[in-house]
């Protein structure tokens, strides 16, 4: 069975994360997704560290199943290879500055005529409306505007980011969930259609909580550390050698918390009756709950925990959730060959499907390592590929049957 979007060309036009992370979604259903990429700097991402032989090792994971493209935009050759290639799409991705691709002349106007069934997602900072619509953002801009650092940290602390660019990621998502939409919709219209999305709005989207309880008259929380904004005990919690997660917030689950912990007195307790009520009182119970876990380790807590049917999981740093034994057994993570670095271990795609499923065909790709290949693919032939190269158009020399960086 193939991936659910085998034969699908999406082209990648881009830097850092968004339009990046959400053709890797795309490439990892299966789609051909040609990376267009300057041909002297390449996305940005590639001058990121750390590095393993001189190529970026966070690039090769973010950019993995992705053909690259060297190609410059402004010159008569790039934009005689682009318009071809354009032409042959299903999707376009971009992210941009707001304004650019129109004044290449590659906005939604102009690519639309050209191919009426092309899909056109743009991600930016801000969205194409408002005050801020042309004004740059950056993930770490989203999460201060959306109020997302007003509610992560700790009371009294200074301001926090989540430690993912959580903004940039999700309005990824939400890219490669409008591109398929979108694809869905041609397959009923015989048209595309343009697909915006922005790193604010997303930061926005997440404030289910928040929302409800501004829109209830509430008072509006601040950050809380790692508790939740309206249930307990739901967060972090202490323990002889460092500190684990609980959340017991529905009847069972509390009534099993209290008497794994020995505690069975607070599970009828007036001022822990029901979610809410143990939420108003979170610091007390918190304190009584960890005068008990303070006298055994994390890995006792899990087990007896566990045990009894309470969510509840370790703390883990990065070193051990990349040998996690719940991700060794779902097969989670995969290695692919990279013509520089070697062997490159890539994270896997959390999507799981009964038919077909997702693929994992290679590493991000060098500057330019598919430009010849792509060339040859929209029909032209070895004299003008070689022209192209040697006016410094489409990424470097021919090598090897294929234009290099």
């Amino acid at each position: 069975m193939s991936a659910p979007l085998k034969g699908t060309r999406v082209i990648e036009i881009g830097n850092y994360l968004a339009a990046p992370f959400a053709g890797a979604q795309l490439a990892d259903l299966g789609a051909d997704v040609v990376k267009v990429e300057n041909p002297r700097t390449g996305d940005y991402v590639r001058s990121s560290g750390p590095f393993v032989r001189g190529e970026s090792s966070p690039f090769a994971r973010l950019n993995r199943n992705k053909r690259s493209l060297a190609l410059d935009m402004k010159s008569q050759d790039g934009r005689e290879v682009l318009t071809r290639l354009i032409s042959t799409a299903d999707v376009l991705i971009e992210n941009l500055r707001p304004g650019t691709m129109d004044k290449l002349g590659y906005g939604w106007e102009e690519t639309s005529a050209l191919n009426p069934r092309l899909v056109y997602v743009s991600a930016s900072g801000w969205g194409s409306r408002g005050p801020l619509a042309r004004q740059p953002g950056l993930d770490v801009m989203a999460q201060a505007r959306s109020g997302i650092m007003s509610i992560t940290g700790t009371p009294e602390g200074e301001p926090v980011k989540v430690g993912v660019p959580i903004c940039d990621m999700v309005c990824a998502l939400y890219g490669a969930l409008g591109a398929v939409s979108a694809l869905q919709e041609r397959a009923r219209t015989g048209r595309g259609q343009r697909v915006e999305v922005s790193l604010f709005e997303a930061g926005a989207s997440l404030a289910i909580w928040e929302a409800g309880r501004y829109f209830a008259g509430e008072e509006v929380a601040g950050p809380m550390g790692s508790a939740h904004q309206s249930l307990a005990p739901y967060q972090a919690v202490a323990c002889a050698d460092g500190w684990f997660a609980v959340g017991a917030t529905t009847p069972p689950t509390w009534a099993s918390f209290c008497a794994a912990l020995g505690l069975g007195h607070l599970a009828d307790h007036p001022d822990y009756a029901d979610v809410d009520s143990r939420f108003r009182h979170r610091a007390a119970l918190m304190a009584a709950v960890e005068e008990v876990t303070a006298g055994q380790p994390q890995e006792h807590w899990i087990e007896v925990l566990s045990g009894a049917g309470v969510p509840c999981a370790p703390i883990q740093r990065y070193e051990q959730v990349f040998h996690d034994e719940q991700l060794l057994a779902a097969d989670y993570f995969w290695d692919a060959e990279h013509p520089v670095m070697g062997t490159v271990r890539h994270l896997g795609s959390p999507m799981h499907f009964s038919a077909g499923g997702t693929e994992r065909r290679a590493s991000g790709p060098l500057l330019g390592e598919h430009t010849g290949e792509i060339l040859r693919d929209l029909g032209f032939g070895p004299e003008r590929i070689a022209a192209f190269a040697a006016r410094g158009t489409t990424g470097g020399p021919v090598a090897d049957g294929r234009l290099t960086a």
